[in-house]
């Protein structure tokens, strides 16, 4: 299989770039985040309407560009170079799959137009802390990060006039903002519970939302607080949501990996250079040979990630390999070569790069977001690896 870019995919990249870097350098992300939605909503409306990024992987029945897994690669690559602050993720990554997956004819045609042409963020309001088990990628989907049936995350019950939803879901991303909630909530009682997905309005009477102080400032993260609220169900009953959860995780996983990847390779270009100016006994840091020993082994680490993330992006791609999901392998590798070019970046950067004035840190902040939202490494490896059966029936050596 060729992993590859093409050159539509090339230009993709050289476009985003191009916009990215008039509108996305340091300083324009530091007010972007300081802004109360967290993102610049001009440069997301920028990326609507030049670029079709919200609909990149959308069919072009809702005004999508339908493209496919190895389209989005590239274009994430290139947020994850600028670390974009954007509701990219949220919407068009998460909430936008599952409505085209699981929603009625009816409920597709209103609300997929409307996020590929920019006008409609949305955010997927898993309760507690639960992402990453919600998307299948530290664990199988058993129901139990839904809160349970009895008490905890959102509970659901029919009503007269359709569904009402009460509970609470926490680190949302883009859920201050986000103008429509997907929110998993369980239905049936206690001895009947099952989850179900519903659609709630992001102004919706009862819904409360507080933007939360996040790790990584770049991935704004809310509080939802749903007080008997009116809801309309995603679908329809008999759908089983965890097929189409598990499908958009390893999605999501992949372009997770190609937004590290972006990321640690442009704080090692930085890093480069800067060794490459500074000086210390009358030559340039970066012509020690410990430093060179550095740099390398984080390059080799950033191929190595940029592989991992390019083979599951194709793998992902293609129709005769469904159900193989590499994404949190892919996911597990670049977090880690991030964090380590993050960190190597900070240390070669000397007294500068222990400063908040200097973009490495929230580099470093990107990886370790990332981590706590959907890992951490080992877990994602661990279930990669459970998957796989590649410790089954293996004994323990004494």
């Amino acid at each position: 299989m060729d992993a590859r870019f093409t050159d539509e995919q090339d230009e993709i990249r050289r476009a985003l770039r191009e916009l990215l870097h008039k509108r996305c350098g340091t300083e324009d992300v530091r007010a972007a985040v300081d802004r109360a939605p967290g993102h610049d909503p001009g440069l997301w409306t920028a990326l609507a309407e030049q670029l079709g990024l919200p609909g990149l992987a959308l069919p072009e029945a809702y005004g999508g560009v339908g493209c496919g897994l190895r389209e989005v690669a590239p274009a994430a690559e290139e947020l994850g170079r600028a670390l974009a602050p954007s509701p990219f993720l949220a919407t068009a990554v998460l909430a936008a799959p599952l409505l085209l997956a699981l929603g009625t004819g009816d409920q597709r045609a209103e609300l997929l137009p409307r996020i590929t042409g920019g006008g409609l963020t949305a955010a997927l309001a898993v309760p507690g802390t639960r992402l990453a088990a919600a998307l299948a990628l530290t664990g199988p989907l058993d129901g139990d990060w839904a809160g349970g049936g009895r008490a905890g995350g959102v509970q659901a019950r029919r009503t007269d006039g359709g569904w009402r939803l009460y509970g609470e879901a926490d680190q949302v991303l883009d859920g201050h903002s986000a103008g429509l909630l997907l929110v998993p909530a369980h239905a049936g009682g206690y001895a009947r519970s099952r989850v179900l997905l519903f659609l709630v309005a992001g102004d919706a009477p009862g819904v409360v939302r507080t933007r939360r102080t996040a790790l990584d400032p770049t991935r704004a993260q809310a509080r939802v607080q749903l007080r008997d609220v009116a809801a309309d169900m995603l679908g329809d009953e008999d759908t089983d949501v965890h097929p189409a959860l598990a499908a958009v995780g390893d999605a999501a996983a992949v372009v997770l990996a190609c937004e590290a990847v972006g990321a640690a390779g442009r704080i090692l270009e930085r890093t480069v250079e800067y060794v490459k100016q500074r000086e210390q006994f009358g030559r340039p840091v970066g012509s020690f040979q410990a430093v060179k020993h550095r740099l390398a082994d984080v390059y080799v680490a950033v191929r190595a990630a940029g592989s991992a993330a390019s083979y599951a992006a194709s793998r992902a791609a293609s129709s005769a390999v469904r159900g193989e999901r590499l994404g949190g392998l892919a996911l597990a590798q670049a977090l880690e070569a991030l964090r380590i070019a993050a960190g190597e970046g900070i240390q070669l950067h000397g007294g500068i790069g222990f400063t908040w004035e200097h973009e490495a840190h929230m580099y470093f902040k990107r990886a370790a977001g990332d981590e706590l939202l959907f890992g951490p490494v080992h877990r994602l490896r661990d279930h990669a690896a459970g998957r796989a059966g590649l410790f089954e029936g293996a004994g323990v050596a004494m």
